[in-house]
C-alpha cells in the first residue's frame, strides 16, 4: 500500500475534531439554517472547482443517466439533511443534536434491510434497541427542559435519516466515479436545491455581516473540505471500520467545543444518553466489522 510520512491515526484524529467543529460555526451564525447550508456548500463547491476542472472534469463522461438521477436524489437529501440539522441547533444543544445524528449506522442498517433485504442478527437487534434507549434518554431529558429541545431532538432524527438515504442513493455512483468528482457533481446538486429553497422560503441571501460570512466559510474549508478530506484520505490506511469508529468521537468533540465556547450545560440526561448511543453504535460497528472479517 505504500509508505506515508504522516501518521494516519493523527490524521484521521485531526479530521474527526475538525467534522466536530461544524456545529459550533453553526451556532455562531444568525443566518437562517437554509442560508447556513446553501454558503456552506457553495463555497465547499467553488473551493474545489479549479482541481476539480484539471484534473476530473473528464469524468463526467462517466456518469450514466441513472447515475446523475441518483446524484440529483442524493443531493436534495443532502441539502435537507444541512437545513434540519442546522434547524434542529436553533431548539436543541450541540451535545444532543450531535449524538442524535450519529445514529446514521443504525438507519443505513434499517435502510439496507428494507431495501436490500440484509437479515437481522440477534447482537446487530441489540446494539440498535441499545442506540435507541440511549436516544431516548437524551430526549427525556430535553423534553423536561422545554417542548422546543423535544422539538430540536426530533429534527436531528430526521436530518439522521435524510444523511442515511444521501449515503445510499449515491454509494453506487461512487462505485464508478471518483470521490471528487461525485462530492462536486452532489454539493452542487445540493447548492441549486439549497439556493431554490432559500428563495422560495424568502429569506435574504446577502446582507449578513462579517461574522456570519466568516463562519459560511469556515464551515466549507475546516468540517467540510478539510475535515472530510483527511477521513477520506485515512481510508487508503485504515479499515473502513476504524473510521466508522472515530467518527463517533464527533459529538464528543461538539460537546467539548460548545462548552467552552458557546458555554452550553451538559445535563446528566445528556452524558447518560450519549454514553448508551454512542455504546450501541459501537457493538454494532464491532459486530459488522467482526462478521466481515475486516481488519
Amino acid at each position: 500500500m505504500g509508505k506515508t510520512y504522516i501518521n494516519p491515526y493523527i490524521a484521521l484524529a485531526i479530521g474527526v475534531i475538525s467534522v466536530s467543529t461544524s456545529a459550533i460555526f453553526v451556532k455562531f451564525s444568525s443566518a437562517p439554517a437554509g442560508v447556513i447550508a446553501f454558503y456552506r456548500l457553495f463555497f465547499s463547491v467553488l473551493l474545489m472547482l479549479p482541481v476539480f476542472l484539471i484534473k476530473y472534469v473528464s469524468e463526467l463522461r462517466l456518469i450514466t443517466k441513472r447515475d446523475w438521477l441518483y446524484s440529483t436524489i442524493s443531493g436534495v437529501f443532502l441539502a435537507f439533511h444541512f437545513i434540519l440539522w442546522f434547524e434542529s441547533l436553533n431548539y436543541t444543544s450541540v451535545a444532543s443534536s450531535t449524538v442524535l445524528v450519529t445514529l446514521q449506522p443504525l438507519f443505513a442498517f434499517i435502510g439496507t434491510f428494507i431495501f436490500f433485504n440484509e437479515r437481522l442478527s440477534v447482537k446487530e437487534i441489540l446494539s440498535g434497541v441499545t442506540a435507541v434507549i440511549g436516544s431516548v434518554v437524551i430526549s427525556w431529558g430535553d423534553f423536561l427542559i422545554s417542548g422546543d429541545a423535544l422539538f430540536g431532538d426530533i429534527l436531528a432524527l430526521i436530518a439522521c435519516g435524510l444523511i442515511t438515504a444521501y449515503l445510499l442513493f449515491g454509494q453506487t455512483v461512487r462505485k464508478r466515479v471518483s470521490l471528487i468528482t461525485y462530492t462536486f457533481v452532489v454539493y452542487s446538486i445540493s447548492s441549486i436545491t439549497l439556493l431554490l429553497y432559500v428563495l422560495i422560503n424568502g429569506d435574504k441571501l446577502f446582507g449578513y455581516d462579517s461574522v456570519n460570512w466568516l463562519n459560511f466559510f469556515l464551515l466549507a474549508l475546516i468540517p467540510t473540505l478539510f475535515g472530510h478530506t483527511l477521513m477520506n484520505w485515512s481510508l487508503k490506511w485504515l479499515s473502513t471500520s476504524t473510521i466508522s469508529v472515530a467518527i463517533l468521537f464527533e459529538p464528543i468533540g461538539a460537546t467539548i467545543l460548545a462548552v467552552i465556547f458557546l458555554n452550553e450545560t451538559i445535563l446528566w440526561t445528556q452524558i447518560v444518553g450519549g454514553i448508551i448511543v454512542l455504546a450501541g453504535i459501537m457493538i454494532f460497528l464491532m459486530h459488522k466489522k467482526r462478521e466481515r472479517g475486516t481488519p
